[in-house]
């Protein structure tokens, strides 16, 4: 949006409009003990050219995919985005409506919302998806919150330890309040064992939350978990990773109640960590327990193919003591992202996304651990891997790898003070064999970099699609 500035007759004639003589009058209820007192400590003004300049140099500080290879992963992941999700999703009709939740919103983003419902349920198995939520995160805290609901077992949820930590945080943060206990389950080798987890089942555990593959990447035992959870009749909510679902069985295939993911790897970009895109998929049978809203398909008089809103239960449209939900914003503009980017690559799109994540993975982390890193789990993985330092400095490696322009992976002391000397790194379709070879040879590097160390060489590395 541009800027203009008010001129001095401007600010006249709208002191004149309400009555007062001076911009400091409107002040006057503000008691002077409140007040500074004098003029703000702020640098001089700057000429536009001074202005353009220095907010490029601030800009520069900052660590990018455009600058850094990206191994960074726990929740948000360096994939590609084609340059048709970008095209698309600008079109003024779709970006400029942000989230429209009167009953009169358009026929266009009604489809949108239909499109996009259609497609996570194909996409996760499940029979019905709500037209998104905020992020991974508060999907995951309302699919229990419709657990709870639907089973009228309130006092009780069960969580594997093996999570995302702050999803669980969210968990915690909710349940505090609501008189519910939030038992954890603690891991063994990044995975949970089923055995523990029936320990801590009861007649009275509103839903067993799980999430595969893990935050350590590795896979869980889903069929022995899912069926030691049906044995107490409790619910299942699986987080899911949607890329990995183009070589992972479905959650409706796993025979879950309630998936749900952040959507982030559909088509969205990194953008400093969120917000992103929540997505909800459930049985037909907790649909009317669902937040947010459902598009629907029907015709005219005219027997004419049109969109309405079939369901909407957040407090904006119903009374708030009756809502399912009283934050359940929709990610509109995401959620369009991932119907166009699912709509483009398609289910073998997917599966080709997939299989690359897997096979470099591995490579990676077989190149990792003949330079002295050790794998802390025998579990099977996806995209992520937790590897531990043999030299104990996480920390230092994380800077020289920076220094040679790698983003090596996450540090997993600030969750874990066990795992302090341990790093989550990611792998993507977009790391190229040689990209890969110079993230081993980052963490491998003892000393100062030199320059060549420091030189992103981008016109050598090799495309996103390029095999190993």
């Amino acid at each position: 949006m541009s800027y203009f500035f008010n001129t001095e007759s401007d600010i006249a004639e709208m002191l004149k409009a309400i009555g007062a003589e001076s911009i400091e009058e409107l002040f006057d209820v503000i008691p002077e003990e409140l007040r500074l007192g004098r003029s703000l400590d702020l640098p001089s003004a700057m000429s536009e050219i001074e202005l353009t300049r220095h907010m490029g140099e601030l800009s520069a500080k900052n660590k990018s995919t455009e600058s850094h290879l990206c191994f960074l992963g726990g929740g948000a992941y360096d994939h590609f985005v084609p340059a048709v999700v970008d095209n698309l999703a600008a079109r003024g009709e779709f970006y400029t409506s942000y989230t429209p939740y009167q009953p009169e919103v358009s026929q266009g983003n009604l489809q949108a919302m239909f499109e996009y419902q259609s497609l996570i349920c194909g996409l996760t198995g499940m029979d019905v998806s709500n037209a998104s939520l905020y992020d991974g995160a508060s999907a995951a805290i309302e699919a229990v919150l419709m657990c709870r609901a639907a089973t009228r077992r309130s006092h009780r949820v069960v969580v594997a330890g093996t999570v995302h930590p702050e999803y669980r945080e969210v968990m915690e943060t909710y349940l505090r309040e609501l008189d519910c206990d939030l038992v954890v389950v603690d891991s063994e080798d990044e995975v949970v064992s089923p055995a523990a987890i029936e320990a801590a089942l009861d007649e009275q555990t509103a839903c067993l939350v799980l999430q595969h593959p893990n935050f350590f990447g590795c896979l869980e035992d889903m069929e022995s978990l899912v069926a030691t959870a049906k044995s107490f009749d409790v619910q299942v909510v699986q987080i899911f990773d949607p890329i990995s679902l183009g070589v992972l069985k479905r959650p409706g295939d796993l025979g879950v109640d309630v998936a749900v993911a952040e959507g982030q790897s559909l088509g969205n970009p990194l953008l400093y960590g969120g917000p992103y895109l929540g997505i909800l998929a459930c049985r037909e049978s907790f649909m009317r327990r669902m937040p947010g809203r459902i598009a629907g398909q029907t015709v005219t008089d005219s027997d004419r193919r049109c969109w309405v809103l079939t369901l909407q239960t957040r407090e904006q449209h119903i009374r708030r003591d009756k809502a399912t939900s009283n934050i359940c914003s929709n990610q509109g503009l995401f959620a369009l992202r991932a119907s166009i980017y699912l709509s483009l690559v398609g289910p073998e799109g997917i599966k080709e996304v997939a299989t690359h994540c897997l096979k470099k993975s591995h490579y990676a982390c077989e190149q990792l651990e003949s330079k002295g890193w050790m794998r802390r789990s025998a579990s099977p993985f996806f995209k992520e891997f937790v590897v531990r330092d043999p030299r104990g400095d996480i920390s230092a490696c994380l800077q020289t790898a920076e220094a040679c322009g790698v983003l090596a992976g996450v540090p997993l002391g600030q969750w874990y003070p066990h795992l302090e000397d341990c790093l989550l790194i990611a792998v993507t379709e977009k790391r190229s064999g040689q990209e890969i070879d110079r993230l081993v040879e980052a963490l491998a590097f003892d000393g100062e970099p030199n320059e060549t160390n420091r030189r992103l060489d981008r016109p050598h590395l090799q495309s996103a699609s390029q095999s190993l």
